[in-house]
Parts: structure tokens; C-alpha cells; sequence
């Protein structure tokens, strides 16, 4: 991870810095962040991230950034509970699915469950599995083709 001043702007004597934040992961992905720090806290003002973020990544992106950017604005570092400092847990920035007949079973699983509570399923793929939506329709498929799943359209 790095983090680098943008620029800052003072004004009224109160300052408001801008920083870049690059994570990288083991599996090549990279999430780039711009954040502000001012005197009424941290935003993010624009991510960019390849491949996409799901959900649940972007929920805990701030505290991916929190130690590494206190450290940057002079905050000190940040305790991890563990003495050791800043630290970016090992998760990657899509959550791992397997592949083949067991995905085909996970997404099967995820899909009925999202039936059952009256959701929506293709959301719950998505949210599952990290992929778009279109993704999420294949991987679908692929679960009917393999059984898992009734077939979409049932003639009578």
C-alpha cells in the first residue's frame, strides 16, 4: 500500500489535504482511492478499482485506508491490536468462488436462498460472487445447465 499527498488547501486557517491511496493485492488486483481530510473528519471522494469492488469490500474500504492514511496526515500509526503497526488484511478485492461444479452448487445455494427470503436472486449472486450483473446471469445459467438448478421456463 502507498499513500502520497495530492495537494492542500488552507484557508482561514484551516487545512484540508487531499491524498492518493493505492492498494495492491497478491492476485494482481488494485484499488486506487482519493481521499480528503479536513477538520470534519476522512471522505473518499472518487475510487477506482480493477477488477470491481463488490459490496462488501467497499463497506470496509475505509478501514483498509484508515492506518496507512493517519500515518500519511501525521496522525501516527494506528493500532492494529496486535503491536504490529498499519497493516492491510489479506483479502482480495473480489472474493474468492471456485470454480466448476462447486461454483455451479454455490451459486445454486445463494440463488435459492435468495428465493426463499424473498429476495432477489440475481442480487444475491452478485453480491455472493462479485461480479456484474451479466456475470452473474451466466453463472446462473451455468448452475441450471449443471441441474442445480429448475429449469427457467417450465412448458405445461
Amino acid at each position: 500500500m502507498s499513500v502520497w499527498p495530492a495537494w492542500e488547501l488552507r484557508e482561514h486557517g484551516i487545512a484540508t489535504s487531499w491524498f492518493n491511496v493505492r492498494l495492491g493485492f497478491g492476485d494482481g488486483a488494485r484499488v486506487d482511492v482519493l481521499a480528503v481530510v479536513s477538520g470534519a473528519g476522512v471522505s473518499i471522494e472518487d475510487v477506482q478499482a480493477r477488477p470491481p469492488l463488490s459490496l462488501d469490500d467497499l463497506a470496509v474500504l475505509a478501514e483498509w485506508i484508515e492506518g496507512p492514511l493517519s500515518d500519511a496526515c501525521g496522525a501516527g500509526p494506528r493500532s492494529t491490536g496486535s503491536g504490529e503497526g498499519p497493516h492491510v488484511p489479506p483479502r482480495r478485492a473480489r472474493p474468492a468462488w471456485p470454480r466448476g461444479t462447486e461454483g455451479r452448487r454455490l451459486v445454486a445455494e445463494e440463488y435459492r436462498a435468495a428465493q426463499e427470503e424473498g429476495a432477489d436472486p440475481v442480487f444475491a449472486v452478485m453480491r455472493a460472487t462479485g461480479h456484474s450483473r451479466r456475470r452473474a446471469l451466466r453463472l446462473i445459467a451455468g448452475a441450471r445447465d449443471a441441474g442445480f438448478l429448475t429449469p427457467r421456463h417450465v412448458r405445461r
